[in-house]
């Protein structure tokens, strides 16, 4: 191989591993970024919903939830979906590892849960839109356990 030819192969490579290092240290500084904006456990027992339980924000929820989560959670919230083997049963908020306070399901819908459930917080576009979808995932829960319809 003429000596130029070589160079130019080494350079290339050369270029490739450095483009590489670059893109792996971005995305490794861009998830803990993300990370550092998620919710804690003990903050979000504290949150309060600014979008009331209303008919009107489980409707909103309800649309949002068929477009993002049916695909894990079935369109029933029970998770009798093969794709996602440990998604969690919407619909029996006892056995939730993650909170059923209002503040902690947003916070997962928001931050995500567990090893499978991704974040929504870059999906969906507005806070008010999370708020929607938590009030709706709790409308799926039996009625004892739902908050009270506020008018």
């Amino acid at each position: 191989m003429p000596r130029r030819t070589l160079l130019c192969t080494i350079a290339m490579l050369l270029l490739v591993a450095v483009s590489s290092a670059l893109t792996i240290g971005t995305r490794a500084v861009a998830a803990d970024d993300d990370t550092d904006d998620r919710i804690s456990l003990e903050d979000a027992k504290k949150l309060k919903s600014p979008v009331p339980y209303t008919k009107e924000s489980i409707a909103r929820g309800k649309v949002l939830y068929r477009r993002d989560c049916t695909e894990c959670h079935g369109a029933d919230g029970k998770s009798q979906v093969d794709v996602i083997a440990n998604a969690t049963d919407l619909t029996d908020p006892e056995y939730w590892a993650s909170g059923i306070s209002e503040g902690e399901v947003y916070r997962s819908i928001r931050d995500g849960a567990g090893d499978a459930m991704p974040p929504f917080k870059d999906k969906v576009s507005k806070d008010e839109d999370l708020w929607d979808m938590t009030n709706f995932v709790r409308s799926l829960w039996p009625e004892s356990a739902r908050p009270k319809l506020a008018e």
